[in-house]
């Protein structure tokens, strides 16, 4: 025996080995599965109706003019046959090259296999051939509702997503190379992640984005210094240490989403919304949510309002001996705040001195990427789902979110962690991606049906606590900071909120890049730009086109608006005072428990 074939042998033994395991480990993948709890179907995907309605109509279009159908399906065929030709053309000469215009780069074929390799090339080009097929057939469908094309042209676009040569083991060549590079490890430690992702999430498959175990809230993330100094059932309430001799007369009290946690904005020292503010001279309180649990089940607006805006601006002004505060609200808190300057307003309460808004959306008439999701048959199993447990769960709104972007958070991570057998990354945005919150279930249906469906608040005609609240209340001095790329609060749709409020004192700042980024860009960066224009009677496009671009992040610009409106200069505050002695050091309690917790 030589010794290559003592080498081989050995390779082969582990391999074996590592095979062995993977049966072992697919008893324990089936234990998972096997405690997944059922979720509506109409929480994963369109009813039948939607594809019914788009084969009628495909049909239709068929009836009444067969020649553009035909042509399509001609193109398709002769595509198909002539790329099978030229394939086997390129096979006869014993190697398939690359084609001197590979097309639009697209990541997923990084591997220079996909265009050298027979076996690969053919699959890539078949697919793209495919998928334009796919699409295109969307494309031509007429006789649909513009919102149920807008749907069908979503799904249509997960499907084409899903079936990626990519997302399979005999057709990914990194996969493929790397099982055999480890002997069959990767598969191993592959079906590991697997199995602990279901274990982790009751049977239900999320991804996990980052290392879990390379962050601990308080330790190396969400370090600021300060004091939680006020808790009730729906939040603590964190005053942050100064760090100026000096400090602004008026308090900012700023309330983050209730659907992700308040440390997007203190990840790390760097990069910390929260120590900007303090460093500039500033009073700052953040609040941070509960993580609900079903004892929550009827926590709605009303209660978000009272029991959180309120009760925060009550608070800070009693700890801060001030008659008025500067507030912030982002995303949903954005929205939720337009809706207390509503009501403060008709009340006669004088409490907030200027508001200003983060990718804040209150004007919902155009749903944007959403209206997939805010249609009655994905609401409706919503309300089913929630009938059941008394929330919505952060998995669901999790998956929601992420397949909007599902190539860059479902199947690129699920790849690498299953197929390629990685460790998630330790990276302190995608650890705070993870840790979502769940949403008390009258609060979630308040907001979708009444809010983003009948965008009652924009038209006036939103009832809550006794009052009809209107978007034309919203009367203090604001500003209001939207991105560029934000897919989930667009900035037109935020735009448009800004034209219908009241206040005579309005700014509109668009910020470069997304819904994260271009909110969390510390001006020591000198990452991304962003626009300004004081005109904000055009329409969003003439807005843009006419808007001054500034090199650098917004925040300097904001703290220059924010100190005409934060009184003169007065001694640091410590946290607290004797009624409001410190109940623990920041980042609290509140932030650190974790969705599958509240569930249990």
């Amino acid at each position: 025996m030589t010794t290559n074939d003592i080498v081989a042998s050995e390779e082969l033994e582990r391999l074996n080995e590592n095979l062995t395991k993977v049966e072992a480990l697919t008893q324990r993948l089936l234990a998972a599965m096997g405690s997944k709890q059922r979720v509506n179907p109409a929480l994963s995907g369109p009813g039948k109706d939607l594809y019914g309605k788009a084969v009628s109509a495909y049909w239709q279009e068929w009836v009444q003019n067969p020649s553009k159908i035909l042509e399509h399906q001609i193109s398709f065929w002769g595509k198909s046959v002539t790329h099978f030709v030229e394939a086997q053309q390129a096979l006869a000469k014993g190697k398939l090259q690359a084609p001197a215009d590979p097309g639009p780069k697209d990541r997923r074929f990084s591997n220079p296999l996909w265009d050298t390799h027979p076996y690969f090339n053919f699959i890539k080009q078949q697919y793209l051939i495919n998928a334009a097929a796919v699409q295109q057939a969307v494309e031509d469908i007429e006789d649909m509702e513009p919102v149920e094309k807008r749907r069908l042209r979503y799904f249509a676009r997960q499907i084409v997503d899903m079936m990626a040569p990519t997302n399979f083991f005999s057709t990914n060549p990194d996969a493929l190379q790397k099982a055999v590079d480890t002997e069959g490890a990767s598969l191993v430690k592959g079906l590991e992640n697997l199995v602990a992702d279901l274990e982790a999430n009751n049977g239900e498959l999320v991804v996990r984005l980052a290392d879990e175990g390379a962050f601990e809230i308080g330790k190396n993330i969400a370090t600021a210094k300060g004091e939680v100094v006020y808790r009730n059932r729906m939040l603590e309430l964190i005053q942050y240490s100064p760090t100026t001799e000096k400090v602004r007369e008026i308090p900012i009290v700023l309330f983050p989403p209730w659907i992700n946690k308040f440390y997007i904005l203190d990840l790390k020292p760097e990069n910390s919304l929260i120590r900007w503010v303090v460093d500039q001279g500033y009073t700052l309180f953040v609040v941070s949510w509960i993580n609900p649990d079903e004892s929550y089940r009827d926590v709605g607006l009303d209660t978000y309002i009272d029991e959180g805006f309120l009760t925060a601006i009550r608070e800070v002004k009693a700890i801060t001996r001030q008659k008025q505060v500067n507030a912030v609200g982002y995303c949903i808190a954005g929205t939720t705040l337009a809706l207390t300057l509503s009501l403060m307003k008709q009340e006669g309460d004088t409490s907030v001195k200027s508001a200003t808004f983060f990718t804040a959306l209150t004007d919902f008439s155009d749903q944007g990427e959403f209206t997939p999701f805010l249609q009655n048959d994905f609401i409706d199993g919503i309300e089913n789902e929630i009938g059941d447990t008394g929330l919505l769960k952060s998995f669901i709104m999790a998956r929601t979110f992420s397949y909007l972007r599902s190539n860059d958070l479902i199947y690129g991570p699920a790849i690498k962690s299953y197929m390629m057998g990685e460790t998630p990354p330790a990276f302190d945005l995608l650890f705070w991606n993870g840790d979502g919150a769940n949403l008390p279930g009258k609060m979630a249906v308040q907001y979708l049906r009444r809010l983003c469906q009948d965008n009652k608040f924009a038209d006036g005609t939103f009832e809550l606590m006794g009052h009809t609240l209107d978007l034309r209340d919203v009367s203090v001095p604001l500003m209001s900071i939207a991105c560029e790329t934000d897919h989930i609060a667009a900035w037109k749709d935020c735009y448009r909120g800004v034209q219908r409020m009241g206040s005579r004192s309005k700014t509109f700042v668009v910020s470069e890049s997304g819904h994260i980024a271009g909110i969390v860009n510390p001006p020591s960066k000198k990452k991304y730009g962003h626009y300004t224009n004081d005109d904000l009677s055009a329409t969003p496009d003439d807005w843009l086109n006419g808007a001054e671009f500034s090199e650098g992040s917004w925040w300097p610009r904001w703290e220059s608006w924010l100190a005409k409106r934060s009184g003169k200069w007065t001694e640091a505050r410590t946290p607290g005072d004797s009624q409001h002695p410190s109940l623990e050091p920041a980042p609290g309690s509140y932030v650190k428990i974790k969705a599958r917790q509240s569930n249990q």
